[in-house]
């Protein structure tokens, strides 16, 4: 992955609780406690009452050690309540029983979990492998065009979901989509997958971005067809960029119109919207193109409108027309990243799957 390129942040978004390894001071937690009433009992000039402490280390241990580590903390808890040098007020058979029985149970508990995380390690790896399949990783250049993007699918633990964006070259020159599909999450990812098999074979075979998008709306309608009350549909937005990147032709199928960052300012370009692909409305016309001339400089802007919907707290929408004006002199890269971190200040919890692409013509 290139270093302007952001389509998916390589930290680990799901958090501990959530089935992501535990920080590192869950990990440390257990011997650290173990350290402490031992140096406590022993700087102590009496007794201490401290030994209900160690009964906590085993199952403390469970959240991140495995059954070895977890048995020798159990064992050294154990001879710590035993060896008279610590004056934890003399344990009864009782007593020692109870923490020995919760040593041992601790690290039947911490052999399944380690069990359940190695096959859940194996099922998100081939799952990401499958959804990398889908949306590979976005190339730092495609020909004359730069790339980065941002994609933040709203179901947690996902990389895919109902959002989609590719930049393919081909004989015609550079092509771009982005779209989004009815619904996101897992359930989308099948026609996203249709979409994009759709749009990289039709950049090869198609002469004009009206002909791809004619193309993804056929694929959506034929898949609509073979599922019953499927009622597949997508908006989406088409580019493609001449030769030298001078000029962009662009097919805006129900999307969001492109912006273009040009000069420090930010303008929204007119572009007639079509219908969105898959609804098969009789009577409705092919979508029509657009041709915008480039200048040495300018970028292009694309959002889902998991962007453009998103809500503050007093229900207002993300204005970012505006707030994309105070990020126009970043590079690419870095404008993603910002107009994201802004978007999750401005709403909080965001809800909907969040896309992203800026296209920079040489």
């Amino acid at each position: 992955m290139g270093k302007a390129q952001v389509t998916r942040d390589h930290r680990d978004r799901r958090g501990w609780l959530h089935g992501a390894p535990p920080p590192g001071w869950v990990r440390v937690l257990p011997p650290a406690l173990l350290a402490g009433v031992c140096a406590v009992t022993l700087a102590s000039p009496g007794p201490l009452d401290i030994g209900f402490l160690l009964g906590a280390i085993p199952p403390l241990a469970v959240l991140s050690y495995g059954p070895a580590g977890t048995a020798l903390l159990g064992a050294l808890v154990v001879s710590v309540l035993v060896v008279p040098a610590f004056r934890l007020n003399d344990p009864g058979t009782t007593d020692l029983l109870t923490v020995s029985f919760v040593a041992a149970l601790s690290v039947l508990v911490s052999y399944v979990r380690s069990r359940r995380d190695a096959q859940l390690v194996t099922e998100r790896a081939v799952a990401e492998a499958a959804q990398r399949a889908v949306v590979p990783p976005l190339p730092e250049r495609v020909g004359p065009v730069g790339c980065a993007g941002l994609y933040r699918a709203a179901q947690r633990g996902t990389l895919v979901g109902g959002d989609f964006f590719d930049v393919r070259r081909g004989p015609h020159g550079v092509r771009a989509v982005m779209g989004d599909v009815q619904g996101h999450g897992l359930s989308a990812v099948a026609t996203v997958a249709s979409l994009l098999g759709a749009f990289r074979e039709a950049v090869l075979d198609e002469p004009d971005p009206e002909s791809v998008a004619a193309r993804l709306d056929r694929r959506l309608v034929v898949d609509s067809t073979e599922v019953p009350h499927a009622e597949l549909f997508a908006t989406a937005v088409v580019l493609e960029f001449s030769a030298d990147a001078r000029s962009v032709r662009i097919v805006v199928c129900g999307h969001p119109a492109p912006l273009l960052l040009r000069e420090g300012r930010v303008v929204e370009l007119e572009v007639t919207a079509g219908v969105p692909l898959g609804l098969g409305l009789s009577g409705a016309g092919p979508a029509v193109g657009v041709t915008v001339p480039l200048r040495a400089g300018d970028r292009l802007f694309l959002a889902s409108d998991g962007v453009s919907e998103a809500r503050g707290a007093d229900g207002a929408f993300y204005p970012l027309l505006d707030r994309l004006t105070g990020f126009a002199e970043d590079e690419p890269a870095v404008m993603v990243r910002h107009v994201w971190r802004d978007l999750r200040g401005y709403g909080g919890t965001v809800l909907d799957d969040v896309t992203m692409l800026v296209l920079s013509p040489a």
